[in-house]
């Protein structure tokens, strides 16, 4: 959607809540303004001799309650604009989460399937000697995003432990476990989103074994919720990602396409089973299910399609999938939307874990991290919900008006307000 500007519609949602909370501009001013910025130009030859030079990223937008902490996202269509909003929403839903974090985010516009293995290594490494004079282990911590991983980090951290002098494991989370990853990370975002839709369902006395549900997006965030929310009992009917949209009225077999998106890189392409069809991707949006779970990119829900879609719940495991417009035609509409800045905090929450884990150097059973996980998630939800009905006031403005009272509240006893 041409002149779509996240970081203003991050901007529209915070002054709506600010104005519910009574809050005067001057009290939350300083969390309008991103506090450092970094562009880097980050070199990288190619196997046969050609050089290349890409744009990166790392925006600091608030290390107001601790580190700076975000993702890296390896994209072509990655811009100043979009990590900006990126590291905006990770300082709201690291407050909602009412962990100890600001929030941060970066990247690299590029296109990974286009480099090798071997050139991917190199433009990591070169990234991180850019970008290392401004993060650290207790100032900016990155972690994977879209069309990063655990191998990436795994980079990361080498390079980084290389230029200090010393290994330094807690400067990323999501790094494989052999390498000081924590356990249940991987699955931890698209768990979190089951957690949040679960404890929405009991709020509505609805059992989620008579839902049917559609997914946006089938990387790490959208396949692994799937799957879980499959094996909760829902019935999940369509299922897309780039390259193809998949729908079956008898119910999708999740674990089957799971495992052949994680053979087949991250990919559904090819992908078949009996009673399936293809769709389009508007037509995957705009099936009649309970539950749209939107787990792609931002700005898939906006006002050229809202009025399309027809689902009841919308689950939020992207950043920011639905814009402003939409959200209120939604709202309007008697759609119910678990917003993204609740329901996918499941992934910094064990990245937060796993910094623990890492700055102790003791760890925890996969069992402790997920009832840790269960029990942070439960209270975010229950402290927007509580905002949600005081009042009176959309999911989403409920959840920033959570962060933005206990951002706000830090700001006054530090005096940044000053």
């Amino acid at each position: 959607m041409s002149g779509y500007n996240p970081y203003e519609n991050m901007l529209n949602t915070l002054d709506v809540a600010a104005e519910k909370l009574g809050y005067s501009r001057s009290e939350y001013e300083v969390l309008r303004h991103p506090e450092r910025e970094l562009k880097v130009a980050v070199p990288l030859q190619l196997d046969n001799g050609e050089v290349r030079v890409y744009e990166g990223y790392r925006c600091q937008h608030s290390t107001l309650r601790g580190s700076a902490k975000g993702g890296l996202r390896f994209h072509p269509d990655s811009d100043e604009n979009e990590v900006r909003a990126l590291a905006a929403w990770m300082t709201i839903k690291n407050a909602i989460a009412n962990i100890p974090y600001g929030g941060g985010k970066g990247g690299i516009k590029v296109d990974p399937k286009t480099l090798n293995p071997r050139e991917l290594e190199r433009l990591t490494r070169n990234f991180v000697r850019r970008i290392a004079p401004i993060i650290g282990v207790n100032t900016d911590v990155p972690a994977p995003d879209v069309n990063t991983n655990a191998q990436i980090m795994s980079w990361i951290a080498d390079e980084y432990s290389t230029l200090k002098g010393e290994w330094s494991p807690g400067i990323v989370t999501g790094k494989p476990i052999e390498v000081g990853g924590s356990l249940g990370r991987n699955e931890a975002t698209g768990r979190g989103c089951l957690i949040a839709l679960q404890s929405y369902l009991a709020k509505k006395n609805l059992d989620i074994k008579n839902l049917t549900v559609a997914v946006q997006g089938f990387g790490n965030v959208g396949s692994v919720g799937a799957r879980l929310i499959a094996q909760a009992g829902a019935k999940v009917v369509a299922i897309g990602d780039v390259s193809v949209n998949i729908y079956n009225p008898n119910g999708i077999d999740v674990e089957k396409a799971y495992e052949y998106a994680n053979s087949h890189g991250r990919s559904l392409e090819g992908y078949s089973e009996p009673g399936m069809t293809t769709i389009g991707a508007q037509e995957l949006l705009a099936q009649p299910v309970d539950v749209l779970y939107m787990a792609a990119l931002e700005n898939q829900l906006n006002k050229d399609n809202m009025e399309n879609i027809q689902a009841k719940i919308i689950l939020e495991g992207a950043n920011g999938p639905t814009t402003n417009d939409a959200d209120k035609y939604f709202y309007e509409k008697g759609i119910d939307i678990i917003p993204d800045v609740l329901a996918n905090g499941g992934g910094v929450v064990v990245s937060y874990y796993e910094w623990v884990q890492n700055k102790a150097s003791f760890y925890w059973t996969e069992e402790e991290v997920n009832e840790r996980l269960t029990k942070n998630m439960q209270n975010s939800f229950e402290a927007v919900w509580e905002m949600q009905h005081k009042y009176n006031v959309p999911p989403r403005q409920a959840a920033y008006m959570v962060a933005l009272e206990r951002l706000v509240v830090e700001t006054k006893w530090r005096g940044y307000n000053c």
